[in-house]
């Protein structure tokens, strides 16, 4: 009887899936919204947790994995939908959103960059192009509120800028959202926060902060979402996976993007959502 029952268990487990109950139904996905003491538009996400075993957040630039209790700061003005995607057993998901409406912008972890969605012709003309193809064969366009950076391949790559008054000592915060439908192979995406001046034809590497690498193992398929997160090149300063960034010297800065590659993907890499904010 002892070895029957044995049995039995075992065969559940193999059949996850099939009506016996070990995948969920109707995963509750309710989540709380409070805000938390002493901060400034900060909030504490907090989901219910029977049933659920994962939780994804979006906070309006895509889906990302985090904890039930989620800690979420909403640094410019306006209104959110906040979405929470619970996860159960044997994957099944079950959504929920609520909004947030931010009265005031935190006057410190304001975005410092102009036209960082490219909605007008007026926001894409606060970007410089940093023309390093000889033909013009890699090239940044413009659509869809984004930006998006083409290169035939055959290491071909182009750039784009904006100078940025910053001050000494003060920590920054960059991101912004990326994408691609398709990988590459030996390309880069690298965001650059530097004191010098691009000058045409002159490949920038001063002060790399982070970016996309297949050397490092991330472009190589589809992604989108924050770089932040699905980013992989290492911090100049740091030596680690970080979007930090200070300044020895007040003043003028350039936040730079530069992309290209050997094969680069026939989709291009949009961005959008530029963002560099005092921490």
């Amino acid at each position: 009887m002892f070895a029957l029952a044995l049995g039995i268990l075992t065969s559940c487990d193999d059949e996850v899936g099939n009506g016996n109950g070990l995948t969920a139904t109707n995963v509750d996905a309710a989540f709380t919204i409070t805000p938390v003491a002493g901060a400034v538009n900060t909030y504490l996400l907090t989901a219910q947790t029977k049933g659920v075993i994962g939780s994804k957040w979006n906070t309006g630039d895509g889906a990302y994995s985090g904890k039930m209790n989620e800690t979420i700061n909403l640094p410019d003005a306006g209104t959110y939908t906040i979405t929470h995607t619970a996860i159960g057993a044997g994957g099944a998901t079950g959504t929920a959103s609520q909004q947030i409406v931010v009265a005031t912008t935190d006057p410190l972890k304001g975005n410092l960059v102009q036209g960082g969605s490219f909605e007008t012709a007026a926001d894409q003309a606060k970007w410089t192009v940093l023309n390093l193809s000889a033909n013009g064969s890699a090239f940044w366009s413009y659509a869809n509120k984004s930006a998006t950076i083409h290169s035939p391949g055959g290491w071909a790559q182009e750039g784009i800028y904006q100078a940025i008054d910053v001050i000494k000592d003060k920590e920054y915060t960059i991101d912004m959202l990326v994408s691609s439908p398709s990988g590459s192979d030996e390309t880069w995406f690298e965001v650059y926060a530097g004191t010098s001046a691009p000058a045409s034809g002159v490949e920038y590497k001063d002060n790399k902060v982070m970016g996309l690498s297949t050397w490092d193992g991330c472009a190589k398929d589809a992604f989108s979402g924050k770089l932040s997160t699905v980013g992989c090149v290492k911090n100049d300063k740091t030596g680690t996976v970080s979007n930090v960034v200070k300044f020895a010297q007040s003043g003028k800065i350039y936040l730079l993007i530069r992309s290209g590659g050997n094969t680069f993907t026939k989709d291009g890499i949009t961005v959008t959502k530029i963002e560099l904010r005092g921490k």
